[in-house]
């Protein structure tokens, strides 16, 4: 006689606080811009400057005593890939895989893009793998409950990506 136990199947495909999430636009004749992140949900916190702290965060026991900037999401890094190269902020991103990390504060934010796009969070953030910093200035939205990532204002030659969480949205433009 043989037993099979339901429970046995699935176990390690537990449902996620932040769920997986990806978008994709296309710009000018092939472009293509794909963000991956997890989505974080307010659940009634005070989400910028409490729950995602203003400035680097503490060093705590995951990032070997050294203070580190936002995941820009939940769990994994959030990346953007590129398949050609690009423009934000003026300054130029060369095609590949990027993990976004941000420092927030009240008025100014600065928006990292990393050639290291394979972490658990930012805990292990390096400075010296930075591809791209740019500042931006968030604005204030309709509430999201979700984290999420989009594309608006989309012409030939440009788009413009934004983070859009709580009453925030987090522009960056984007440029052939």
């Amino acid at each position: 006689m043989t037993l099979v136990s339901i429970n046995s199947f699935g176990q390690g495909n537990q449902i996620r606080q932040s769920q997986k999430s990806s978008v994709t636009q296309y710009v000018g004749a092939d472009t293509k811009i794909t963000i991956n992140y997890s989505r974080p949900a307010v659940k009634g916190r005070i989400v910028w400057g409490n729950m995602v702290p203003y400035g680097l965060a503490a060093p705590d026991k995951y990032s070997n005593g050294k203070s580190f900037p936002w995941r820009a999401g939940a769990n994994e890094n959030t990346t953007i890939e590129i398949n050609n190269e690009v423009k934000i902020g003026g300054s130029t991103l060369p095609p590949g895989k990027y993990s976004i990390h941000m420092i927030p504060s009240k008025s100014d934010w600065i928006i990292i893009f990393n050639k290291n796009n394979n972490q658990w969070g930012s805990f292990n953030y390096d400075e010296s793998e930075d591809a791209l910093r740019v500042t931006v200035t968030p604005v204030e939205a309709a509430f999201q409950e979700l984290l999420t990532y989009n594309f608006g204002n989309i012409t030939d030659n440009s788009v413009v990506g934004f983070l859009h969480w709580e009453k925030l949205k987090v522009p960056f433009q984007i440029k052939l």
